[in-house]
């Protein structure tokens, strides 16, 4: 078969600089968005968690309890519920500017953190987070401590795994940035 002249060819795509420039909003949205959920997890690897280790297991229950008590709130909930979601929409809006690059990596940066951050943390630490929630902190040191021993360790097993899938997440996400 002989291929059409240049001139029977479908034109070039046209793209507009408003799109062009709601894909790098967007783009950069999930950067922030990626980073705040890796940071926040970051932090309870590397600080907060051994803190409560280090300290009187009656203290580390109490401040448990109420830290997850506290994180229900409108300045977390965006970046926990949200991130997956300015992730597909970046990707979404890559792939319509002709970015396929990027629209991968921010997909696929959706969706490792959705089921790896965002399910991950709603099956195994809320559950947890629930049921010490609900006892009463013990007056006798050595029960205190089998009940946050028991917490802490398991509970520390699924943040790392969350941290370690929410930063392949922004790194995903500042690749797709970065091929915009």
């Amino acid at each position: 078969m002989t291929p059409l002249p240049a001139a029977y060819a479908a034109p070039a795509q046209q793209i507009s600089a408003l799109s062009v420039l709601a894909t790098r909003i967007a783009g950069l949205t999930a950067v922030v968005f990626s980073g705040a959920i890796f940071g926040f997890f970051y932090a309870w690897v590397c600080s907060t968690m051994w803190g409560l280790d280090a300290t009187d297991p009656r203290v580390a229950i109490q401040a448990m309890q109420a830290m997850n008590g506290s994180v229900r709130n409108a300045v977390f909930a965006p970046a926990f519920f949200g991130t997956p979601f300015v992730l597909w929409i970046a990707a979404l809006l890559a792939w319509r500017t002709d970015r396929s690059r990027a629209a991968l990596a921010f997909g696929a940066g959706g969706l490792i953190y959705a089921v790896g951050g965002l399910i991950l943390t709603m099956t195994n630490n809320v559950p947890m987070n629930e049921a010490l929630g609900l006892l009463a902190v013990p007056t006798d040191i050595d029960t205190a401590r089998a009940i946050w021993v028991e917490y802490s360790g398991t509970w520390q097993v699924y943040n790392v795994m969350r941290t370690v899938f929410s930063g392949l997440t922004l790194a995903l996400a500042g690749y797709g940035m970065m091929r915009l």
